[in-house]
C-alpha cells in the first residue's frame, strides 16, 4: 500500500488533540522519572506505576462500555504487548535515565519514527513516501545536533553517556514492537481499551515479579513528590496517554504516530531549562529547529492507504 491522499479534515481534527497531549504529557515524564530514581529503585517505581495504570486501564475501558474480557485467543498478544511495551521498554528508560539526562533520554528516544516506519513498511506493507522520508531526514538531522551538544558537555564522562544512549535505543527497539503490535489487523480487531488494559495488567504483574527478584522488599517511599509523581505517571502518563497514542496508531499508522516523538525532546529540554538549569546553545536552537521543520514536512506527507 502507498500513501494516498491527504488525511480529511475531520479525521485531522481527531489526530490534533491525543498528538497534543501525548507530546506534552511524555515531554514531561522524563523529568518525573528523574525525580523518582532519588527515592525508590527503578524496578519498584515502575511495578507501582503500571499496577496503578493498571486499574486505572480497566476502569477506561469500563468508562468507555468496552469489554472487560479478552477472548482467550487475544492473551497471548495482550502478553506481548505487554512485555514489550511496559516491562522491557521502560526497564531500559529508567536504567537510562540513572546514567544520563533525562532530556538525552528523550532525544534519544524520539527516533522511535525510524523503527516504526520501518517495521510498518517489512510487517504491515505501508510504503512510505519521499516527502515521509525526507521530513524524517531533516527531524533526525535536527535530533542529531541536539544529541552532538549534549555528548559534548559530557565529554568527561563518555562511557556512562554511551551506555545511556545503548539503553534508550534498547527501549525505542522494544517500544516500536509495541506499536506496530497495535496496528496489526489481529489487534484492530479488538478493542482497544480492552487490549490495552490486560497488555498493561501483564506488565505489572512482570514488573512486580522482576522487582521482587531484584530488590526485596517492596519500596513505597511516602515522600509526597514520590507519591505525587506516582500518581503523575500511571493516571496522566500511562492510562490516559497510551489510550491516546495506541489510539493515533490505529487512526494514522504506527509511522506517522512515531512523530508524536520528536516533539517530545522539545518539551523535555524545555522543562530541563527551567528546572536542571539547562543551558541552550546556538547549536542546541538549530537543532531543535530542524527537527520541528521535519515534523512539519512529514507531517503534511500522504497517509496509508486502508
Amino acid at each position: 500500500m502507498r500513501w494516498g491522499r491527504p488525511l480529511p479534515a475531520q479525521v485531522q481534527a481527531g489526530v490534533a488533540l491525543p498528538f497534543l497531549i501525548s507530546t506534552l504529557v511524555w515531554g514531561s515524564t522524563w523529568f518525573v522519572i528523574t525525580t523518582q530514581l532519588a527515592y525508590a529503585p527503578a524496578a519498584w517505581s515502575i511495578a507501582w506505576r503500571f499496577l496503578l495504570g493498571a486499574v486505572a486501564m480497566f476502569g477506561v475501558a469500563a468508562a468507555m462500555r468496552a469489554p472487560l474480557l479478552l477472548p482467550r485467543a487475544a492473551h497471548g498478544l495482550a502478553l506481548v504487548v505487554g512485555v514489550t511495551q511496559f516491562v522491557v521498554n521502560y526497564l531500559f528508560v529508567y536504567g537510562a535515565e540513572a546514567q544520563i539526562a533525562s532530556g538525552l533520554v528523550a532525544i534519544v528516544s524520539a527516533l522511535l519514527l525510524v523503527p516504526n516506519a520501518l517495521f510498518a513498511r517489512a510487517f504491515l506493507g505501508q510504503a512510505v513516501s519521499r516527502r515521509f522520508l525526507i521530513g524524517s531526514a531533516v527531524a533526525i538531522a535536527g535530533l542529531a545536533l541536539l544529541f552532538a551538544h549534549e555528548l559534548g558537555r559530557d565529554a568527561a564522562d563518555r562511557g556512562r553517556v554511551l551506555l545511556g544512549v545503548a539503553l534508550s535505543l534498547g527501549g525505542v527497539m522494544s517500544a516500536s514492537t509495541a506499536n506496530v503490535l497495535q496496528a496489526t489487523q489481529r489487534a484492530r480487531a479488538l478493542p482497544a481499551p480492552t487490549l490495552l488494559a490486560w497488555s498493561m495488567a501483564y506488565g505489572a504483574v512482570i514488573d512486580v515479579a522482576l522487582a521482587c527478584l531484584t530488590d526485596w522488599p517492596p519500596r513505597f517511599p511516602l515522600a509526597p513528590a514520590y507519591i505525587a509523581g506516582v500518581l503523575y505517571l500511571a493516571l496522566i502518563g500511562s492510562a490516559l496517554t497510551f489510550s491516546l497514542y495506541f489510539g493515533l496508531i490505529r487512526r494514522v499508522g504506527p509511522a506517522r504516530a512515531g512523530y508524536v516523538g520528536v516533539l517530545i525532546p522539545v518539551v523535555a529540554m524545555a522543562l530541563s531549562t527551567m528546572f536542571e538549569g539547562y543551558r541552550w546553545t546556538a547549536t542546541a536552537a538549530a537543532g531543535a529547529t530542524l527537527a520541528l521543520a521535519g515534523l512539519l514536512v512529514a507531517m503534511r506527507a500522504r497517509s496509508p492507504a486502508r
